[in-house]
């Protein structure tokens, strides 16, 4: 298992490697990005509200959250108000579920290339907010060996986007993002 209660940052890199089981479906994580509770990119950097409340859960909670008013995000907690993006997933469980809930097939690129592709494949919603990456509904899986990481500034934000806290799969396909 892997300890969740540790440095973002650290827990970012972590995570990249690991494998990501929801109900049964799922693959290794390709790509992340961290948000601390100090950094005016995340969600928690105005304190607790009712929408970021499982940011502030235990170390291993799930934290879903609704962009744009159309992808449901995955996220891993941290530290109370710290949490990471899974931004990138090679699909390797579930496949034939996850292309029908994307409307594509088993072996496009895009199918889980992007936290928001991510959500839709694995079935995610605003009712998962809260669990626990306990290995009931949720699971990972620490990677086997130390891979190879390359290091970038996060996507799609406006504050402090030059910080680089995305974190990726060196030579992995299916990034959401190259890395430069």
């Amino acid at each position: 298992m892997l300890p969740f209660d540790r440095d973002v940052l650290d827990l970012a890199r972590a995570l990249v490697g690991a494998r990501l089981v929801v109900r049964g479906a799922g693959g290794t994580i390709l790509e992340t990005e961290a948000y601390a509770r100090s950094d005016p990119a995340s969600h928690s950097f105005r304190g607790q509200t009712a929408r970021n409340a499982a940011m502030f859960g235990p170390p291993g909670t799930v934290y879903v959250y609704l962009s744009y008013g159309l992808h449901f995000c995955l996220n891993v907690v941290g530290r109370p108000g710290e949490a990471v993006l899974i931004r990138a997933l090679r699909p390797e469980l579930g496949i034939d579920a996850m292309a029908t809930r994307r409307g594509m097939a088993v072996d496009s690129p895009l199918l889980a290339s992007g936290p928001g592709r991510i959500g839709q494949a694995l079935g995610l919603t605003l009712a998962d907010s809260g669990k626990r990456f306990d290995g009931n509904e949720f699971r990972l899986i620490p990677p086997e060996a130390v891979p190879d990481l390359v290091t970038g500034p996060r996507i799609g934000i406006t504050r402090a986007a030059d910080r680089p806290w995305r974190f990726g799969l060196k030579g992995a396909r299916g990034l959401s993002r190259p890395f430069a």
